[in-house]
């Protein structure tokens, strides 16, 4: 079947997800008149469908609606992402994302952190990683338009960081887990504040305020959680921007070492459209991925693939606590350990966050012995009993860590 070919358009972006959507916005904002197309190989998500709206929502956390591409193929896939699969057998890392319209802000937990000042001279600081080549200060504006756009529910003055402006909305509750979390950083005299969440604490822009259901990763169903299918895309759609869904770009087409156009499929055939501006925007996987496919050949390219990468501790206590009520990103976090101490021996440091417990059925699949005698007993020991605490750390830009 022959390649369709279409007229030209100003600028063509490869990718619906948190990238595109920024980009996209902002250059309807700042560059009105511009003929935009988005080519999106997923679809939108069906909120009426969503995992928490049915009783066995829990089988969908492990399955259909699990937060890994992989794991949803091995369950037979999810019509609204069109996940593809990655080979993640040499990495320890395992990717979190979706492949729809809104990308992985459908299953993100919405915590809605900054880098601090130090995270961009690392090698400068450190002697370890590379430089950005701009700064925090670079940096301010944009990080404050995206809290603005998204809704951030935080509070301002958290000293670890330059002052912020006001938050637009109170931070999430901490809940009965987050104030007894704070209680024993105070002890310790460790640096604590509420998490910045682009989750609702009240009613705003249109969305309502979070209700506590919980399973934020498996797409929110009252739209409490912002994620760019609500906040960015119908803004962008209203002002003339065109987003295909269900078409899978195959490559950048290059003509005399310029990016003219891609190629993608769709169910009746390939399709040719020819651009202006190439903007891929396919997260640090389907970036590198596409760009591959397409025969660019920089050595650079695909190289220092970076991930969050992070571990639990759990605690148990004798007293019941509402872990697995709220929001899972929704609590405190701490950067006592943020920033280089060179008396613990090594440089950087970690992001500490005391999160929101599992449902039970994800709970009763990490028990040390999940079957037995004991395992029942187990599960009513900690279910409301723990707290985790996610320790995040650096993770350096390396050539060996590539697609």
């Amino acid at each position: 079947m022959p390649t369709t070919r279409l007229d030209p358009v100003d600028v063509v972006v490869v990718g619906s997800g948190l990238g595109a959507s920024a980009f996209v916005r902002h250059l309807v904002d700042t560059a009105p008149g511009l003929r935009i197309v988005v080519i999106e190989r997923g679809g939108w998500v069906d909120r009426s469908t969503l995992p928490a709206l049915k009783a066995d929502f829990q089988r969908d956390v492990l399955g259909g609606y699990a937060t890994s591409p992989n794991v949803r193929l091995a369950a037979g896939g999810h019509a609204p992402s069109a996940d593809y699969a990655i080979d993640d057998s040499g990495s320890d890392f395992k990717p979190l994302m979706w492949s729809g319209v809104g990308g992985s802000t459908i299953n993100w937990a919405a915590h809605f952190p900054r880098f601090h000042p130090s995270d961009f001279r690392t090698r400068t600081l450190d002697g370890v990683g590379d430089d950005w080549p701009f700064s925090y200060a670079d940096l301010e504006p944009f990080y404050d338009l995206n809290d603005a756009r998204f809704g951030i529910a935080g509070l301002a003055g958290d000293p670890a960081y330059p002052p912020k402006p006001v938050r637009p909305m109170p931070p999430i509750g901490l809940g009965k887990l987050g104030m007894t979390a704070a209680r024993g950083f105070d002890r310790l005299g460790w640096h604590w504040w509420p998490v910045d969440s682009a989750i609702n604490s009240r009613d705003h822009d249109g969305r309502p305020a979070c209700n506590h259901c919980g399973p934020c990763q498996q797409g929110c169903v009252t739209g409490a959680k912002a994620s760019t299918d609500m906040t960015h895309w119908p803004y962008v759609l209203d002002r003339g921007v065109e987003l295909r869904t269900g078409a899978v770009v195959l490559q950048v087409e290059i003509e005399a070492g310029r990016a003219r156009g891609v190629t993608y499929r769709t169910v009746d055939g390939d399709v040719f459209q020819p651009a202006q501006t190439v903007v891929v925007a396919g997260n640090g996987v389907g970036t590198a991925r596409l760009l591959l496919a397409s025969g660019l050949a920089s050595p650079a390219l695909g190289k220092n693939l970076m991930f969050h990468g992070a571990g639990y501790v759990r605690g148990f206590f004798a007293e019941e606590l509402d872990g697995p009520v709220g929001p899972t990103g929704c609590a405190i976090y701490s950067h006592e350990f943020y920033e280089t101490d060179r008396s613990r021996g090594f440089v950087r440091g970690v992001h500490l966050q005391v999160t929101r417990e599992n449902p039970l059925a994800v709970q009763a699949a990490r028990l040390a012995e999940p079957w037995g005698a004991d395992a029942h007993k187990a599960l009513l020991r900690e279910f409301r009993r723990s707290m985790a605490i996610l320790v995040v750390n650096e993770d350096f830009p390396e050539a060996e860590n590539h697609v």
